[in-house]
């Protein structure tokens, strides 16, 4: 991967030999690396037993975890926060797992629309949840930096799945916990 960035930052006409670039392309590797983390995970790794049994059958919820994600279309940063809710069926996820998932899947190049339905499937399918919400909300760099330049646009994207899709006042109570 160093040699692409040295490839790429030649390319636009820099001088890979300027005191301020020596170290770039392994810098700019390292970092991408760790931006693309999520290739690396599992769910399985994530969660790590941490799946409790639990006689609640009330919503839980997960707001404002902040994600940081790469457009797959111009590998240029989108940045947010999701917001993750689910109906218990005898067993709770631990709480810290909501916020790994989120990071698994954003920390892999994305587009908002599949990641936002990445997260909700992934803890329908850990906790066997009755339902379940997630509401992404994001800005993102290739339309701010570039194209349209609109820098206060954002994008809010949601999942809804089982009673979160079925049942009104359950969407209903999720959105007002949100306010």
């Amino acid at each position: 991967m160093r040699e692409h960035f040295a490839s790429i930052i030649s390319s636009i006409g820099e001088d890979l030999n300027r005191p301020g670039l020596l170290d770039t392309p392994d810098r700019a590797a390292k970092a991408f690396q760790f931006l693309t983390r999520g290739y690396h995970q599992t769910l399985d790794e994530i969660v790590n037993g941490a799946l409790f049994p639990s006689d609640s059958e009330e919503m839980i919820m997960v707001k404002d975890i902040e994600l940081y994600s790469l457009c797959e279309h111009h590998l240029l940063p989108f940045i947010g926060k999701a917001h993750v809710a689910y109906i218990p069926t005898g067993k709770v996820l631990g709480l810290s797992k909501i916020a790994r998932i989120v990071d698994m899947f954003a920390r892999r190049l994305q587009i908002q629309e599949q990641l936002t339905v990445q997260i909700a499937e992934s803890v329908q399918e850990i906790t066997g949840a009755s339902g379940v919400g997630v509401i992404i909300e994001a800005k993102h760099m290739c339309m701010m930096m570039r194209g349209v330049e609109k820098q206060n646009s954002s994008m809010k994207t949601s999942a809804m799945l089982g009673s979160f899709r079925t049942n009104q006042a359950t969407r209903n109570e999720f959105l007002s916990l949100l306010r």
